[in-house]
């Protein structure tokens, strides 16, 4: 018996569960698993995940928050000592990144956000300038390899930080992947809550804004979806926040490269997010905001 298999058997000991690999994540294994008539999603958690920052009870608490708001799966069980998530199958499809672009889906996605910012406060927290240092440190425990490129991108981040103090923390998903979002034609649902925690939520709205290339306008409709209205203050922070979007993407390669056992090419994941902050450094958009 394979572990995934063994896994199912686990969870639901002696059922006639049929289950298939769902595509798409490059942390964990998820299996959709029909039993007894109904749909579930079994997140089988990848190996010391912990490394990445990941608090698997905060992940619980996120994904029930976006279930009771109707944006996320809803939760059926937590298994332990494994910290397995089980949920409902949502139907659906990740939809095109060029849809999400469009103004209706941009709304849409904004109406999401906010309501899960102004939702109940999570236990773990989530601050992108301390956890490309986090990062760091566990690749470096590992034996992993820290890129030349680091330095610079934490020498920006500093400045970054200085603009960014004082606002009150506040949930957020800090995982806005194309992969993450499900459309059914009527509801948009957002999954994998495992970063979750209580942080900046310009960091979700500009990571949400680089990972789907939303261009200055569209970035714009995403603002004023969100707040009704666009203040210059609010532009930089989302201008700045891009950039460390980025940079926490790239040290999550770098740590994944010491850690993860998956068949994924981590290095190369990395070099490709250093390689995109350093061309958000360049933009006329990001030089404005960081100078103001």
């Amino acid at each position: 018996m394979s572990a995934l298999a063994a896994a199912v058997e686990r969870v639901w000991p002696g059922r006639d569960a049929l289950s298939e690999i769902l595509g798409g994540g490059i942390t964990n294994h998820n299996l959709k698993v029909e039993v007894g008539g109904e749909v579930f999603v079994l997140r089988v958690t990848g190996k010391d995940t912990h490394q990445l920052g990941i608090d698997r009870s905060v992940e619980l608490e996120a994904t029930r928050a976006a279930a009771a708001l109707e944006i996320g799966p809803e939760v059926v069980a937590f298994v332990e000592p494994e910290e397995w998530l089980v949920t409902r199958f949502v139907e659906g499809d990740t939809p095109p990144v060029e849809r999400m672009r469009e103004p209706e889906m941009l709304a849409r996605v904004a109406a999401a956000l906010r309501a899960f910012h102004h939702g109940p406060p999570l236990a773990g927290s989530f601050d992108s300038f301390r956890v490309v240092e986090s990062y760091r440190g566990a690749a470096l425990a590992r034996g992993g390899t820290i890129p030349r490129a680091y330095d610079k991108a934490h020498g920006l981040a500093t400045q970054i930080e200085r603009t960014r103090g004082g606002d009150a923390a506040k949930p957020c998903h800090n995982d806005l992947l194309n992969a993450n979002f499900l459309w059914n034609d009527e509801r948009l649902y957002i999954v994998d809550w495992e970063y979750a925690g209580m942080g900046d939520p310009f960091f979700d709205l500009a990571n949400f804004s680089i990972n789907h290339e939303l261009d200055e306008d569209a970035r714009g409709d995403l603002l004023e979806a969100y707040f009704g209205e666009i203040r210059p203050e609010q532009t930089r922070g989302l201008e700045l926040m891009r950039y460390m979007s980025d940079f926490r993407e790239a040290m999550w390669g770098v740590v994944q490269t010491a850690v993860s056992e998956l068949d994924f090419d981590f290095a190369a994941y990395a070099s490709e997010h250093f390689a995109r902050l350093e061309r958000t450094a360049a933009e006329p958009a990001f030089r404005a905001a960081l100078a103001a």
